[in-house]
């Protein structure tokens, strides 16, 4: 049996939820992370989620990898594009754009500043800077969900459930009041039943 690993709340959530979307028949196994001596780290040295393990043992990493691979389980969904389509080259684009400019270039730095500086009175101005990024980064997104509803091909794509993360860690961050599109996305996000599903799943409702 194929099974996904995660973490309540961390960003393995996209692959969780698009689970719930495609109902595909996956085991769900939340693992502590953090901790060097954990048993997960035999089956993931890097310690990270989400992490999807085949049924011949195969170990897939990285929400731009996992979600591309899980929505391929289902040909013809509406999630994602047949390949050699410019909406699929484009649902990528912004699955690459979310993972570098908005997870690992904000919200490392503001969960993370000890990964940027030994010394923790540096800390707070890390965390700032990285706040700045993170509006910087969210522009783009404002401008296009401004004009459409999701991000690409003006329905619910995987880039959206991978968005739906960030745009949820955000309100949380204190950085959407003046991202109004991003706001009434992330309502729309978490009206979808496969989000409810996941918030309840992960003990999150």
């Amino acid at each position: 049996m194929t099974t996904l690993f995660i973490s309540p709340g961390a960003c393995s959530f996209a692959a969780h939820v698009l689970i719930h979307e495609l109902q595909l028949p996956i085991t769900v196994e939340r693992v502590a992370l953090g901790r060097e001596d954990s048993p997960y780290r035999q089956i993931n040295p890097s310690g990270r989620v989400p992490a999807l393990l085949l049924d011949d043992q195969t170990l897939l990493t990285e929400n731009t990898a996992i979600l591309p691979y899980l929505a391929d389980l289902q040909p013809g969904t509406d999630l994602f594009a047949v390949a050699g389509s410019v909406e699929r080259a484009q649902i990528q684009g912004w699955l690459g754009y979310v993972a570098t400019e908005v997870h690992v270039g904000a919200f490392r730095p503001i969960n993370r500043p000890e990964r940027y500086s030994v010394d923790e009175a540096a800390f707070p101005g890390i965390r700032q800077r990285a706040l700045q990024q993170l509006t910087n980064a969210l522009k783009p997104i404002e401008a296009r969900l401004a004009q459409t509803d999701y991000l690409v091909g003006n329905r619910f794509t995987l880039a959206d459930i991978y968005l739906g993360v960030f745009a949820g860690w955000s309100a949380r961050a204190g950085v959407l009041a003046d991202f109004p599109a991003l706001q009434a996305f992330l309502g729309r996000y978490r009206a979808r039943e496969s989000v409810l599903q996941t918030l309840h799943s992960e003990g999150l409702a």
